[in-house]
């Protein structure tokens, strides 16, 4: 009785399950190995040392940004300049304006030596700008003058809010800030992306059709799509969806097509067809409000407490002299809230991952862009480093997301079948040029691939 009952258990139990699931073909945790193991040791440990190195020079930029504030406030030198402004100009809004170009213009000058080391020197010595000198400081010039006229505009329009509304402007000042994100997310592939880069029509081609009826297949009214020069300024590769409303483009690095075997570029645009169509720029700026929210609402209260009395000389909040407390403020708060804003992004950037998988149907491709990705991002971080420290999910969570959907997608008879990991004998090209001797011939003098190689192309 007790085996017919058994059996009957077990029976049961079968029909309420359902079909069982098709094997897979591959193990993908194997898989994602092998595409790791292509890095080899020396290029994963000098991607270990870039990445690690940014969680240094991230709090160091934090501590000389205080140290630089604190000066301003232990020396009276914004209270000077308001007070020379009060007795020249009188009015308030250029009295703020005044204040916020002397404080943001002369702690650029004060950190301009930490921006050298890290934009220039050190990118030079991981290899990965190709900028001169001369170029890159040309281009931290442009960057530091529009910086200083928005940022001039954004702390006088804030201060005129504070002055409205002392107990209340943090609200206000919120709403106003996202507004303000909102036009400059508009404005800047239009205005600002130009004056570093140019920016032309893809040619004509096979992959430039598989890209436009990738993007109109998912609603995007794409027609057309967009290449830039990132090359002038880095050999990293890199894609990007920028703009609202009528302004919104999805565009591509030249290094990307240049680096790149056609099914990785399609799957990277396939990810960045997905923050089109997924609404991510609106949804971050939703979610930033309540960020910035929390920010101002932390600064407002902290402010209150910090300058009573009117310490260091400081009348209230609205004083544009209180400038150097606010931002010393910002930068304590920015230390707990960076690993949230951080992972705002990776939950929008995990999403366009599984949509690009989704849309672009190239696994090994997806697979490829984030090995080639690693030249600069750590590959492997612990679960806790990954949390706090990335705004994209790493390198191997990118691989292993790939390579399960692979192995379900072909057991399920959706994909045709093909073995896991890289093709044989593929490497990604930096480990590639990293071994080639110093006499070989440059990448640009041998026998190029034709367009549509294969990931396995040498």
């Amino acid at each position: 009785m007790r085996i017919w009952l058994a059996t009957g258990a077990a029976l049961g139990a079968a029909l309420l399950a359902g079909p069982a699931a098709a094997a897979l073909p591959f193990d993908p945790e194997q898989a994602t190995r092998a595409w790791l193991a292509t890095m080899g040791p020396e290029a994963t440990a000098r991607s270990n040392a870039y990445f690690e190195g940014g969680y240094l020079i991230d709090f160091a930029g934090t501590a000389i940004s205080i140290v630089v504030a604190g000066l301003f406030l232990m020396l009276g030198w914004a209270r000077g300049v308001r007070a020379w402004l009060e007795k020249t100009v009188k009015w308030f809004p250029l009295v703020a304006a005044g204040t916020s170009f002397f404080y943001i213009l002369a702690s650029s000058l004060l950190t301009f030596p930490f921006q050298y080391y890290v934009g220039f020197v050190r990118e030079h010595r991981y290899g990965l700008s190709t900028q001169t000198l001369p170029e890159w400081f040309g281009e931290a010039a442009m960057s530091f003058g529009i910086g200083l006229v928005i940022g001039t505009v954004f702390l006088t329009v804030i201060y005129l809010i504070v002055r409205a509304a002392k107990n209340t402007w943090w609200i206000w000042g919120s709403a106003v800030s996202i507004a303000f994100a909102a036009v400059m997310i508009m404005v800047a592939p239009v205005y600002i992306a130009p004056l570093f880069n140019t920016y032309t029509e893809m040619p004509q081609g096979e992959l430039r059709d598989d890209i436009l009826a990738m993007a109109q297949a998912n609603g995007v009214p794409a027609d057309n799509v967009y290449v830039y020069d990132r090359s002038r300024q880095t050999n990293s590769i890199s894609a990007n969806v920028s703009g609202l409303g009528g302004t919104t483009r999805i565009s591509l690095a030249d290094t990307l097509l240049e680096r790149a075997s056609p099914a990785a570029v399609r799957a990277v645009m396939a990810h960045e067809i997905g923050h089109y169509v997924l609404g991510h720029i609106v949804s971050i700026l939703i979610m930033n409000a309540g960020m910035i929210l929390l920010t101002f609402a932390l600064v407002h209260f902290g402010f209150r407490a910090l300058a009573k009395n009117e310490r260091w000389g400081i009348r209230d909040i609205a004083d544009p002299a209180g400038l150097p407390l606010i931002m010393v403020l910002l930068a304590i708060v920015g230390l707990f809230t960076a690993p949230l804003q951080r992972n705002l992004i990776y939950f929008h950037e995990q999403q366009a991952d599984m949509f690009g998988l989704n849309a672009a149907r190239e696994p090994d491709g997806f697979a490829e862009a984030a090995v080639l990705l690693s030249e600069y991002r750590k590959m492997e971080p612990s679960p806790i480093e990954e949390r706090l420290f990335y705004d994209h999910p790493s390198g191997w969570h990118r691989v292993h997301n790939a390579m399960v959907w692979k192995a379900h997608e072909i057991a399920a008879g959706r994909l045709p079948f093909s073995a896991g990991g890289p093709p044989a004998g593929w490497r990604p090209d930096f480990v590639v040029r990293s071994a080639r001797p110093e006499n070989a011939p440059r990448a640009a003098e041998q026998p190029q691939p034709s367009p549509e190689a294969s990931p396995a192309a040498p």
